[in-house]
């Protein structure tokens, strides 16, 4: 970053993040906000997890949304400077996670987690002398890679310890099991795993009428008009064009994983209605994915589309509901 840049990342941190994370990043300066000095947070978290929690905030929880798009100060220039900032302050270089889930034993999960986590994140995962891990924002859109690499290294700078010597491997994948099986809620007792729709059911409600919104500039849904329209049970289809490993860990329940990159997109405009039914397209970032599979719907002749303007991301963060996908399926994805 050049000088003029690192000002601005500095002073935007200052003013916007120092009285919780302190004015050197130390930590804990009010309401238990974390360390931005830990190696193995950047390290594990940069790009994305740090970008969506200052973008998206953890709802549930006193770190709010930053992103301008859903009210913050802050447009996508900014965030992506204030992070680069945090990361070269740390002076570390970042790693390449995976997305695929990790296989663990719950039960397992859930008896460790009692035993070495809930005194430091609360019984019910709320947070306390660690943060509320039990945040279903925080949950439905950390992946699985992250939670684990966290659990094993720990995060240097906080209270939070390695527990790679600690627990065994089956022990740390159970935990992990268990984490995400509390990204609807962690008063679920069993999380019910969905299975992407079969072709027949990728309209949502077929026999009630359509619904009725106003689209923004022409291209976009609201998430409050979209949560509405799926409480009214009024007819439409919804595509996650998302890596399919997005789409288990956290989906908008009915959704069809058909993601950004499918080669033969013919096939697939093939399955989709074309009696007006309204096709709502979403992806992560929070809509760049679902642009280019709106683009490509309406060079085939498709009116009644609309992306989905503040993404997964946004969804999340204001609040609305998600499912957790099977991890492991039959049949394949288009």
């Amino acid at each position: 970053m050049g000088e003029e840049e690192t000002a601005a990342a500095a002073a935007d941190y200052q003013k916007y993040c120092s009285l919780c994370h302190g004015a050197d990043r130390e930590g804990y300066a009010n309401d238990e906000a974390p360390s931005l000095r830990s190696e193995s947070l950047m390290r594990s978290g940069y790009p994305t997890h740090i970008l969506h929690a200052v973008a998206y905030g953890r709802r549930g929880t006193p770190m709010g949304g930053y992103f301008d798009e859903i009210g913050g100060p802050l447009n996508r220039a900014d965030l992506y400077r204030l992070i680069r900032w945090l990361k070269e302050q740390v002076g570390v270089d970042f790693i390449d996670l995976p997305l695929e889930p990790v296989s663990g034993d719950v039960e397992l999960g859930r008896e460790v987690y009692e035993i070495h986590c809930a005194v430091c994140h609360g019984v019910n995962g709320e947070g306390d002398v660690g943060p509320a891990i039990g945040n279903p924002a925080m949950l439905a859109l950390t992946t699985d890679a992250f939670l684990k690499y966290a659990i094993e290294h720990g995060r240097d700078g906080t209270q939070m310890p390695s527990f790679s010597d600690t627990l065994t491997v089956d022990e740390i994948n159970g935990v992990t099991a268990f984490l995400r099986s509390r990204s609807s809620g962690w008063a679920v007792e069993k999380p019910i795993l969905r299975s992407p729709p079969p072709v027949d059911e990728y309209v949502l409600n077929p026999n009630s009428p359509p619904p009725e919104f106003e689209l923004k500039d022409g291209a976009y849904i609201l998430s409050e008009d979209l949560d509405r329209i799926l409480r009214e049970e009024r007819r439409l289809v919804l595509l996650d064009t998302r890596v399919p490993s997005m789409w288990q860990m956290a989906n908008i329940e009915g959704s069809v994983p058909i993601p950004y990159y499918t080669g033969n997109f013919d096939g697939v405009a093939k399955d989709l209605p074309r009696d007006g039914t309204w096709i709502v397209i979403y992806c992560e970032c929070p809509r760049a994915a679902a642009e280019s599979v709106n683009f490509k719907l309406r060079e085939r002749g498709f009116k009644n589309t609309a992306v989905l303007w503040e993404g997964i991301q946004g969804w999340v963060a204001l609040g609305y509901p998600v499912s957790v996908g099977e991890s492991l399926w039959s049949g394949s994805l288009p």
